[in-house]
């Protein structure tokens, strides 16, 4: 095996497999200087001002002079004087394929009443406004499984009781562009189908009238959907028992479901990346975009987000997309994040983060390679807006920020029934109802963070394994957790916290 990596042909880079040593030879270059794993190496000489390629495509321009088996990073490789502006090609829909033949896999899933599928069964509680937070939290403690063991004990079949509370709900324009982020974020949660019911707790006088937004989502109270407020309730203890009596009310019901074999085109899974290093697209991104590919051809669909981490790689998705007009969406709120960021003094290069660069990334554009290798190869079918109701099949595009906890609660709004979350640096994250896969892109980490990663697709780059068997791999591991085999996350208690409403606009 190699000590280095290299993606094409074409590239100005090699990717170190391990650390190298300054002298050591790689493809007759001489390493000048300690390049760490996960880092790039200049494969000839190139001057300030020359493109520097990764994946055959542009992912920085040369600082200052650089030498043949220097270290290619923050120091001499940046996005140029004009912050990464140059020409992309779109080519809308030149790269479409033909659908694949449609295959036939099978879990087992939990049918709801009105044809929609569910991979888990909780009973959820919703705060409307951040005022209200408190007391849903406390009717979801009572039947917590941790510190009340015999609470559910009569009702195996229901997964648990959480609460999904949030910062925001007041203090915001009641019309504005923030509160129907809110609205649509809390009716995605309302209507997903890993609720078998739904609490909603509001104060009373907040922004965000409970009556409003059932009128906006199109909702209406029932056997499954309750909602009330503390004012009038009269106060948080009478607010609390109130809400631990009505879930008693919803368990029985709740808990007479059962697992049958279902169709895998009822899962849809949101992808996610967080903490990435210089292997995330090379192993593990790469190896779930072949799942997404092996759930599209079973008629699944994936959602691939995070806006700010495929800038500059938006051009491999145009290409994809099955007409100009879907192409176009996504192009449009590329332009509205330039401006979104321009309006509030920053810009699309502040990411990557630290940990990004310290394992290897040194441009957004760079990341943004590696991120959309997350969707695979399948055409793209559709654009949606945060939060928005995903109803294509295949794989599509939702506009979400880069931050997982945000990107990730979208994504459930729309239907996500299951999250991949790939991670170099490392990751501890869940996201109740939708159980969440974490897969790591080295080996190093799953030695360290086995107890939280729950594949391996650093045997990629150890040579052990291919992206196409890793892939299949993962779509299994899609099915099982779909079929009710718990993730590691869910074993830690992680979900609730994550839950993260997109908030924009003025805080007034």
């Amino acid at each position: 095996m190699t000590p280095f990596i290299r993606l094409h042909s074409h590239d100005d880079v090699l990717i170190a497999r391990t650390q190298l040593l300054s002298g050591s030879l790689v493809e007759g270059i001489s390493i000048r200087g300690l390049i760490p794993a996960g880092h790039k190496i200049a494969t000839h000489a190139m001057a300030a001002g020359d493109p520097v390629r990764r994946y055959n495509q542009i992912i920085g321009f040369a600082s200052k002079a650089i030498a043949a088996g220097e270290h290619i990073h923050s120091h001499n490789l940046d996005m140029g004087p004009n912050k990464g502006d140059f020409d992309r090609d779109y080519a809308f829909g030149a790269d479409v394929k033909p659908e694949p033949a449609r295959l036939a896999a099978s879990f087992m899933g939990i049918k709801r009443a009105d044809g929609r599928v569910a991979t888990r069964n909780y009973i959820g509680i919703l705060s409307s406004v951040n005022c209200s937070a408190t007391a849903a939290r406390a009717i979801a403690d009572h039947f917590s499984r941790h510190s009340h063991p015999a609470a559910l004990a009569d009702f195996p079949n229901v997964d648990g009781v959480i609460a999904l509370t949030h910062g925001t709900g007041c203090g915001m324009d009641g019309d504005g562009m923030g509160m129907a982020l809110l609205r649509r974020t809390l009716t995605g949660y309302a209507t997903h189908a890993n609720f078998a019911a739904v609490l909603v707790v509001g104060l009373g006088c907040e922004s965000n009238q409970i009556n409003a937004w059932l009128a906006n989502g199109s909702l209406r109270e029932g056997d499954n959907l309750r909602v009330f407020n503390i004012q009038d309730s009269g106060g948080t203890s009478k607010t609390v028992a109130r809400g631990i009596a009505l879930i008693h009310d919803m368990l029985p019901k709740a808990n007479a479901v059962k697992r049958e074999p279902c169709s895998a085109s009822h899962i849809t899974v949101g992808l996610q990346c967080g903490g990435s290093d210089g292997y995330s697209g090379i192993s593990a991104n790469p190896a779930l975009g072949a799942a997404v590919d092996l759930l599209v051809a079973h008629g699944g669909s994936a959602i691939l987000s995070e806006t700010p981490e495929i800038y500059g790689a938006e051009h491999l998705l145009t290409r994809r997309s099955v007409n100009r007009e879907v192409g176009e969406k996504l192009i449009a709120r590329i332009k509205w994040w330039e401006h979104y960021t321009a309006i509030n003094q920053g810009e699309m290069n502040n990411n990557p983060s630290p940990g990004n660069k310290a394992g290897g990334l040194t441009t957004i554009l760079e990341k943004s390679l590696g991120a959309v290798a997350k969707g695979g190869t399948s055409n793209l079918q559709a654009v949606y807006e945060y939060a928005e109701k995903v109803t294509a099949h295949g794989f599509v595009y939702m506009d979400t920020p880069g931050y997982d906890p945000v990107s990730a609660t979208g994504q459930v709004a729309g239907g996500a029934n299951l999250i991949c979350f790939t991670t170099g640096r490392g990751s501890a994250y869940g996201c109740a109802p939708s159980p969440s896969l974490k897969l790591s892109t080295n080996s190093a980490l799953w030695t360290k963070q086995e107890d939280d990663m729950d594949l391996n697709c650093g045997e990629i780059i150890d040579g052990t394994s291919t992206v196409a068997e890793m892939g299949q791999r993962i779509f299994e591991r899609l099915l099982a957790t779909a079929s009710g085999e718990h993730s590691k996350s869910e074993k830690h208690g992680y979900g609730q916290n994550e839950f993260v409403p997109w908030q924009v606009g003025a805080i007034m």
